[in-house]
């Protein structure tokens, strides 16, 4: 889902890791479900990617639905 919300706001994956600080191999394991966002990290992304409390929501219930 964070690839639909980057690619939505027109944010390379290199642009994502300037904005956020976040270094671009974990966005990428991130967006690839190889891993799952420690919270600081995914605050940042969040933040960087001007994302809504619906579709913060939406996107912690398939979390936490794929890590059982």
């Amino acid at each position: 889902m964070l690839r639909e919300y980057r690619e939505r706001e027109n944010i390379t994956q290199e642009k994502l890791a300037d904005i956020s600080g976040i270094d671009r191999k974990t966005i990428f394991r991130i967006e690839n479900d190889i891993s799952i966002p420690k919270l600081d990290n995914y605050a940042k992304i969040v933040i960087a990617l001007n994302m809504t409390n619906e579709e913060i929501g939406n996107h912690i219930r398939k979390l936490a639905i794929t890590s059982k």
